[in-house]
């Protein structure tokens, strides 16, 4: 499989088959630096031809797409994303994705996974936060030339003569590259540094404690914060309280669950930290308007059917 896949699949496509959700491993063919691969959109579909990319699946690392020629789709976490020239796409570890038919659309298509780059003040979110905007539309703009160049900077390095490729020097592009996006207009309210700060702690810690607690009182204590501090800095970044953006998280992992696999729902329950069905159907008819089982049987129906910006 000449596309990022994990070793610990069993059936030589590089999809893992013992996870609920599909999904690819970082291991790209001959990449000169770890951690780090530039490929061109068309030569990825490619290099995976048995139409995995077209199904749904996980990736545990970032990939960033700046389409430059034709058009198409890609859906990520039931939003469906119209793609044309100046379309930036950036979907993260954990997202859940499929891309489109193949067609027209073409690109460079970066991978890298979370440890690569560089630390820096400014952009640190946009590492740190797990569902931070997916889709932009550049058009033609300077943004867009200022991206696209970076991106060919990089591409060039990554494809020298593998013994003179510098590690540092893409780490580096990289950096300016992540930088000048983080410069792009946000959608939600901007925070200051002190509330990033909090913010980015406290959507690492909900990553990896979402499916254990959902109460904000344990997220205060284990970060040394208090709920008032949290519930802030929430609203700073997205004009949501801290036990809203709790659920809401924990109701995304559930719609994934429910959609994408056949588990029933009293394990999605279980797997999600709740002790009763019930108890989750409750909680999740109250973030979705719909019950567990109304929403896989209306994604099984319609299995195309979501947002489409």
């Amino acid at each position: 499989m000449a596309v990022a896949q994990d070793p610990r699949n069993t059936d030589g496509t590089g999809v893992e088959t013992d996870g609920p959700i599909p999904g690819f491993g970082f291991n790209p063919p001959d990449a000169p630096v770890s951690g780090f691969e530039t490929v061109e959109l068309a030569a990825l579909r490619r290099r995976v031809s048995d139409g995995s990319l077209e199904q749904v699946h996980r990736v545990d690392f970032h990939t960033l797409t700046l389409i430059t020629e034709g058009s198409g789709v890609h859906t990520v976490d039931f939003v469906t994303h119209r793609c044309r020239p100046g379309t930036l796409l950036w979907v993260r570890p954990g997202q859940v994705q499929r891309f489109g038919p193949a067609g027209t659309m073409n690109g460079t298509h970066l991978l890298f996974t979370p440890a690569f780059p560089p630390r820096f003040t400014g952009a640190e979110q946009l590492l740190t936060d797990w569902y931070g905007p997916v889709c932009r539309q550049l058009g033609t703009s300077r943004e867009y030339a200022t991206l696209s160049t970076l991106l060919a900077q990089l591409t060039a390095e990554y494809t020298r003569p593998a013994d003179s490729v510098s590690g540092e020097i893409l780490r580096l592009l990289l950096a300016a590259a992540l930088l000048q996006i983080y410069r792009l207009p946000h959608s939600d309210t901007d925070s200051g540094s002190s509330g990033s700060e909090v913010y980015a702690r406290f959507r690492s810690e909900l990553e990896r404690s979402y499916a254990i607690t959902r109460r904000a009182e344990d997220y205060a204590h284990r970060l040394g914060y208090t709920v008032k501090t949290l519930t802030r800095a929430c609203l700073a970044a997205t004009g949501q309280p801290v036990k809203q953006v709790i659920d809401t998280r924990v109701a995304l992992e559930a719609q994934r669950l429910l959609a994408h696999t056949d588990v029933p729902v009293s394990v999605v329950a279980r797997r999600l930290g709740f002790s009763e069905p019930t108890n989750f159907g409750k909680f999740f008819f109250r973030l979705t308007d719909a019950t567990p089982g109304d929403f896989r049987r209306e994604h099984r129906a319609h299995p195309l059917r979501g947002a489409l910006r």
